[in-house]
């Protein structure tokens, strides 16, 4: 139960630590090329692990197909469509915004989709969690200048919240029947399916190998992914849908304060409350 109860603690700043290590390789390495080496990496990373411990493999189509299908949405779209919006010129704010969206989707499409209720409760407590996520991100939201935000680059990260939250919803519903290690494996295979295409009709051959960017693959791929994506499978396996995507809610205060503690950034009185607010709007809604 405990071993249980720190997973989200254990979850938040791992996934948060994700932008932390794509501010420190965007400079160096083209986005959509390094997300599909960083997915390639992942997949034998995963494969090695579960081969080595004999996890018992699907044994139909289905097992196969769907975490396929889970990561093309969750890992390929999402991440190559942020990354590549944010490198056509969104602004990270306005990115980390709508990315804010997916919870409040999640909430809305859990019912239909899935028959799990949102309760008063849980509802109130993603409401606080947006909330407290826009005060957080107020600042950079501020310093963009609405006339220059590529309309296509917005649509594309739309697409990618839309790609997160029926990839999430699409695990709830079929993952539980897969072991964890090899639905984690085959869920970078999907990613792979959709991040290497991509990457070589939209990327660059951009790949400076300097000790940013092996450093900044070596954390994406051992501790943003192969550990990142147990901890939220596993979540996502035990606990309601829409109280998993809350936690996303706690992403941009964790990485504000990461990006103050590694790089001098300054964090304002609002965003202090933000944090605040974002902390109980999560607490609210896991125990809705």
């Amino acid at each position: 139960m405990r071993a249980a109860s720190a997973l989200p603690a254990l979850f938040v700043p791992i996934w948060a630590t994700g932008f932390i290590s794509a501010r420190a390789v965007v400079p160096h390495a083209d986005p959509l090329g390094f997300t599909a080496i960083r997915f390639t990496a992942v997949a034998v990373v995963l494969a090695g692990i579960a081969l080595a411990s004999r996890v018992r493999w699907p044994a139909d189509r289905a097992g196969w197909r769907d975490p396929v299908i889970a990561g093309f949405l969750m890992q390929g779209v999402y991440l190559s469509s942020t990354f590549w919006a944010v490198s056509r010129g969104l602004p990270a704010g306005i990115a980390a915004l709508v990315g804010s969206l997916q919870p409040l989707l999640t909430a809305l499409l859990a019912q239909p989709l899935l028959g799990e209720r949102v309760s008063p409760r849980r509802a109130l407590g993603i409401l606080m969690g947006f909330i407290g996520a826009g005060l957080v991100l107020a600042p950079k939201i501020g310093a963009a200048d609405p006339s220059g935000i590529p309309p296509l680059a917005l649509a594309v990260s739309f697409l990618a919240v839309l790609s997160l939250t029926f990839g999430t919803l699409w695990q709830k519903r079929t993952g539980g029947r897969v072991d964890l290690l090899a639905g984690a494996t085959l869920q970078f295979v999907g990613g792979m399916a959709c991040a290497i295409p991509l990457a070589l009709a939209f990327g660059s051959a951009q790949f400076e190998p300097v000790a940013p960017v092996w450093l900044g693959l070596a954390w994406a791929v051992l501790i943003n992914s192969v550990a990142g994506i147990l901890l939220l499978l596993a979540l996502i396996r035990r606990r309601a849908v829409a109280g998993v995507a809350a936690l996303f809610f706690l992403v941009p205060p964790v990485a504000a304060v990461l990006g103050y503690l590694l790089f001098g950034e300054v964090l304002t009185p609002l965003q202090g409350a933000g944090m605040a607010l974002a902390a109980l709007g999560v607490a609210v809604a896991s125990r809705g």
